[in-house]
């Protein structure tokens, strides 16, 4: 089962143990500062890989559950101004990004983004005295940011940090450049102003296509005729061919596109057994 803490946030998987939530139920999730109460966005289900080292969820949230959530969602809200009223009194290069709060022992966990280190001593001290609680910051890079706060990302859809993706991986201008789009930082950029994460999702399959088919300018042999290779159509699977002659450009299968192979099977024919040369005869 997967569960959100926050709506359209990011999801959580458990074993649903002997239970059989349903999707908008509110649940517990075992976490290091106790059962957390979140929502039920995907009811349980049998999966065909068997998935080890799930937390179990530790239960139905109790209407006391869902009061002390309340109440822990209404002390985060009430310290947020709190917060950023200081941090400007202070006159500190921060962003306030998001509030954490656990209730036993109180501790409020502020998480912050800045261009430069920033010394935050005597603000931590004022933020303890104006809260009653301990208080410990700490700085998130841009892509950390983005996951916190969430958004909606160029295809439409929220972000993928901020639903399911867990780690973020590395990403580079070459997987742009191989995928042939424009390096534009524009184009490329997600909402934390990094190259988006989803470059790497299709990367190994451009990859692998590359490998495995000839390249612009190869000469090759297709059904409407022989040509040269000017382009690729990746998601596809085609090879885009200008045939000689003519100069017409056409879309050829992957498959269909097998000049090397060609050349090599006819240099190359396979050899004949004794049972095929007795069959010919």
């Amino acid at each position: 089962m997967a569960v959100s803490f926050e709506r359209y946030g990011r999801l959580y998987y458990l074993d649903p143990g002997g239970l059989t939530p349903a999707v908008g139920d509110k649940v517990l999730v075992p976490t290091d500062s106790g059962p957390e109460v979140a929502e039920c966005v995907w009811a349980p289900q049998w999966v065909s890989e068997d998935v080890e080292g799930l937390p179990v969820c530790a239960g139905i949230a109790t209407r006391a559950d869902l009061a002390r959530d309340e109440r822990n969602r209404r002390r985060r809200g009430a310290a947020r101004p709190v917060v950023k009223r200081l941090v400007r009194a202070h006159g500190l290069p921060m962003k306030v990004v998001g509030i954490d709060y656990v209730p036993s022992p109180e501790v409020f966990t502020v998480y912050f983004s800045s261009p430069r280190r920033v010394d935050f001593r005597e603000l931590v001290r004022e933020l303890s005295r104006a809260l009653g609680a301990r208080v410990e910051l700490r700085q998130v890079g841009a892509r950390d940011e983005a996951r916190l706060q969430g958004g909606i990302g160029p295809c439409g859809r929220d972000l993928c940090c901020a639903t399911f993706l867990k780690d973020f991986e590395p990403v580079s201008v070459r997987m742009a450049k191989e995928q042939n789009l424009p390096v534009n930082p524009m184009r490329i950029s997600g909402a934390c102003g990094r190259l988006m994460c989803c470059l790497k999702y299709e990367h190994p399959l451009y990859q692998e296509f590359k490998a495995t088919t000839p390249a612009p300018g190869s000469r090759v042999s297709t059904p409407e005729g022989d040509g040269v290779v000017v382009g690729h159509d990746v998601p596809r699977e085609r090879v885009v061919v200008r045939i000689s002659g003519s100069g017409r450009r056409c879309a050829c299968d992957r498959a269909d596109v097998c000049g090397p192979r060609r050349a090599y099977d006819s240099a190359h024919p396979p050899a004949r057994t004794g049972t095929e040369e007795g069959n010919d005869r």
